[in-house]
């Protein structure tokens, strides 16, 4: 075992907090990074690393912020979400090129004398369409489970992962590293029931799954759609529901009927052209809400359902923009 993986180990034991939040796992002051004379704080210009002995030294050390060589940094294997707005990199991009990166990345040494990246994929990915060479970071000593924490723990943070992505996640700290729904809870700040509702949305079939990733879905549609006795059913209700553009109360009128055939049926539903239900799945993934057109021969109204402030914000500045 190498120095380095000692440090490591030792360091598993100490740091089990991940539901407090990120603050506790990254550092708030100036650091001295060892094997250097300069005190190096997160709004001081960063220095580069001239080899492996002296990228494992500062590693050990922990917590200094360095100029790290992107072709250095590997992807994080542990990283949860997949897909990644393109005009959104672009803008980051922009800001890379004018302001620079001004949060570092996180990322930790590898075996290999690589690095691997634990926290800032976007600004990774930004960077290169900067057209940067190199990229600040704060090297720390973890395990593979605290990694993985981390980047969940970050993206629920910042509501960056669509329920799929959020079921895959938990369900992989479970699978990997034996943690306990009421375990995955307390490290992400979820309730276990929370956990348990997002993990089960991996028995849906996977064309529904593909309709959660592609976000003709959402979480609420997916709850209802696992309420059917038949499992058999559930990718016919779930095509049914896009191609009508059901509300979560009519899908459960629907999926209710189903169960209880000798109910009286469910009242009609909308009807929605399907050039009129795409335009609504494209605003829908452009705005990150719900979208709703009623039209009748080129005339109508669109209606966007918000459910914070902070989504009545993203479309103002979304429209303000077009």
């Amino acid at each position: 075992m190498t120095t380095a993986e000692k440090v490591v180990d030792k360091a598993v034991e100490k740091r089990r907090a991940l539901g407090r939040g990120l603050d506790s796992l990254l550092p708030s002051g100036p650091r001295v990074v060892a094997g250097t004379a300069v005190a190096v704080a997160a709004s001081a210009q960063p220095v580069v690393l001239p080899d492996l002995q002296a990228r494992a030294a500062r590693a050990e050390a922990g917590d200094g912020v360095l100029r790290l060589p992107l072709d250095q940094i590997d992807e994080n294997p542990y990283q949860t979400r997949r897909a990644f707005d393109q005009a959104a990199l672009q803008e980051m991009a922009e800001s890379i090129r004018t302001n620079g990166i001004v949060q570092p990345v996180v990322v930790r040494l590898k075996s290999d004398g690589r690095f691997a990246l634990i926290l800032g994929e976007r600004r990774c990915r930004a960077a290169k369409l900067a057209g940067e060479a190199t990229v600040p970071a704060i090297v720390r000593q973890v395990s593979n489970e605290q990694a993985a924490e981390m980047t969940i723990v970050e993206n629920l943070q910042r509501q960056d992962l669509n329920c799929l992505e959020q079921a895959n996640a938990f369900t992989r700290l479970s699978r990997e590293f034996g943690l306990t729904q009421e375990q995955i809870g307390q490290r992400t700040g979820c309730s276990r029931e929370s956990v348990a509702n997002y993990m089960r949305l991996l028995k849906l079939p996977p064309e529904v799954q593909q309709y959660l990733a592609d976000g003709k879905l959402g979480f609420s549609e997916a709850r209802v759609l696992l309420q059917l006795a038949d499992p058999s059913l559930i990718s016919g209700v779930a095509k049914q529901a896009i191609d009508a553009g059901f509300s979560v109360a009519q899908l459960t009128m629907v999926v209710n009927h189903r169960n209880f055939p000798s109910e009286p049926p469910p009242p009609a539903v909308r009807v929605v052209d399907p050039n009129v239900r795409a335009a609504e799945v494209e605003l829908e993934r452009s705005l990150g809400c719900k979208v709703r057109i009623s039209d009748r021969k080129g005339k109508g109204r669109i209606v966007i359902e918000y459910g914070s402030l902070e989504d009545f914000d993203r479309v103002l500045e979304r429209l303000g923009r077009q």
